[in-house]
């Protein structure tokens, strides 16, 4: 039987980026640099001011001193007047540097009238003038392949005029439910049908991880619903399906999955929740036959198939922030399987303590809305008492950011 960590590691080893596109610049937030994007040009692209005030000669300038002002030189204009012995030049923030000056005096550090200026501090040579090529010189690799798109990489992006970006391309995720005891969200389900709610939570992850869900519906339980439906999510660049994957009469998705020319990579990878778990290969197309169980599905969603996508688009962080922590309460397991347990965590004391979300039965899907992080409990051990250390996959980004 494959084993957790190397059910993991299969995954990603299995899939690579799905190729690359160029998109418009406020498209790409979100998406993963393709390329390593060299600056075409220095930034800033002249000597210019950092402040609202007057460009003087420093030799000038002792406090007390008036000069002269002979020019005014707002933002978006230069101007070739050099600025002389005795006289300054009015300058507003990002106007160039006019010839002869060689630092800028903020205008609150002035007395000023039209006509003159008197200097009230001390000033020195280069104050507040921002200089070609101190930000970015032309040639250089700024941001390199792998990148995630935020804004300031769309700032500066902006800056040199880049229309268009070259990323990742975004994957079709095709999701399948299966199971004649399925009724769409809006049917009244009848006495033992339930509403298809796997496929809208399936489609929600896919779409937090920047990927398309392409919904196809439900598979009845027969081969040639399975198999139609199947075929046609092989089209898509990662096919999920969630039921049917188990060992029942009517769990027919591995053997439709197989004769469509999918070759299983395992199956039942040693875990809880989450046993029946399997993972395939058509091409370059991965195959996730996740378990029906709603919470059960989530986590194995979690574990396997959004680190798959990440990669598929060009992320180089695709597994969710592992820490330490410790157990607020004791728990049991059986031997021979890694054990997700479903818990809130919080920080205390300077570590990350969890508590359990509640009953880790998988038929109580309300554990999953306090949930924000997974603790792993090792497949060999059976006790962690109260202040136990495990690992904590924290499920909750701004979690993240608290330590």
């Amino acid at each position: 039987m494959t084993n957790y960590e190397q059910a993991r590691r299969m995954v990603i080893d299995k899939v690579a980026p799905a190729g690359v596109e160029r998109v418009l610049l406020l498209e790409a937030p979100g998406r993963v640099l393709a390329e390593d994007y060299v600056a075409p040009k220095d930034m800033p692209r002249w000597n210019n001011s950092a402040m609202d005030g007057f460009a003087v000669r420093s030799a000038d300038c002792a406090p007390g001193t008036v000069l002269k002002v002979t020019d005014y030189i707002p933002a978006g204009v230069s101007s070739d007047d050099a600025v002389t012995p005795g006289c300054a030049a009015r300058i507003m923030t990002g106007a160039p540097i006019p010839p002869g000056a060689d630092a800028v005096v903020p205008i609150e550090e002035t007395e000023n009238t039209a006509e003159t200026v008197k200097l009230l501090q001390q000033v020195k040579k280069h104050d507040h003038i921002r200089f070609q090529g101190e930000d970015v010189r032309g040639g250089e690799v700024i941001m390199t392949r792998g990148t995630l798109i935020g804004a300031p990489q769309v700032s500066l992006l902006a800056s040199f005029s880049s229309v268009l970006v070259p990323v990742y391309r975004r994957v079709r995720v095709a999701i399948l439910s299966t199971g004649d005891e399925l009724v769409e969200i809006g049917t009244e389900p009848k006495e033992s049908q339930i509403v298809n709610s796997n496929t809208l939570a399936l489609a929600t992850a896919v779409k937090l991880c920047g990927a398309e869900p392409v919904i196809l519906g439900i598979a009845r339980d027969d081969r040639d619903s399975h198999r139609a439906l199947l075929s046609e999510g092989l089209k898509a660049d990662v096919l999920i399906t969630s039921a049917g994957v188990s060992a029942g009469d009517r769990d027919l998705v591995r053997e439709i999955l197989a004769e469509l020319g999918v070759v299983e990579q395992f199956w039942k990878p040693g875990i809880k929740p989450g046993g029946p778990t399997a993972f395939g290969m058509k091409g370059n197309v991965p195959v996730f036959s996740l378990p029906g169980n709603p919470v059960s599905t989530m986590i194995t969603f979690e574990e396997f198939a959004r680190p798959a996508i990440l990669r598929m688009m060009g992320h180089e962080k695709v597994f969710r922030r592992t820490v330490r922590g410790v157990l607020k309460e004791g728990a049991r397991k059986k031997v021979g399987k890694v054990n997700f347990l479903r818990v809130h965590v919080s920080i205390e004391g300077g570590r990350f303590v969890a508590s359990t979300s509640g009953d880790q039965n998988t038929g109580i899907l309300k554990t999953m809305l306090r949930c924000n992080a997974l603790a792993i409990l090792p497949a060999e051990a059976t006790e962690f008492a109260a202040g136990a250390e495990v690992d904590l996959h924290l499920l909750d980004p701004t979690l993240e950011m608290e330590v």
